[in-house]
């Protein structure tokens, strides 16, 4: 269930023809992709785009994925992807995911993704502190 006591993004879609296999379901992969359209959708309405992000010098590498499928989705089905912060630190975060029937509200698939940020020379740094000041506004202190 998404938290209570902190900011959660929310982004409403339609399961397209490609991401469903030869049963009509969405292919668990393509879950993946929706938690990075989720998170990049959280980052651009808390008012600190990615791609700005990026373009300063730094990405936040994905250092562990979960997913957990609970009900499975169908090509148009129409689904919300959540998004919030379970961590933040000062060089990596923690995002929390959930992936619901769009009409019923029925939590589909769970989960959440750990990140480190590094520069682009590929080493470990601090998140930029006006990105970081963005991203903590929408987590309790």
């Amino acid at each position: 269930m998404a938290p209570q006591d902190r900011f959660v993004s929310e982004t409403t879609f339609r399961i397209r023809y490609a991401e469903t296999d030869a049963m009509g379901i969405t292919h668990h992969s393509n879950y993946i992709v929706f938690f990075e359209e989720a998170r990049s959708h959280y980052s651009r309405v808390r008012g600190a785009d990615y791609a700005d992000f990026e373009r300063s010098g730094h990405w936040l590498t994905v250092a562990e994925v979960h997913a957990r499928y609970l009900a499975p989705t169908h090509y148009a089905q129409q689904v919300t992807a959540r998004c919030w912060i379970e961590e933040l630190r000062s060089r990596g975060m923690t995002f929390g995911y959930e992936i619901v029937d769009a009409a019923s509200g029925q939590v589909c698939v769970t989960g959440l993704s750990k990140h480190v940020c590094i520069n682009h020379a590929g080493q470990v740094t601090r998140i930029p502190e006006d990105w970081l000041a963005a991203m903590r506004a929408g987590v309790p202190d």
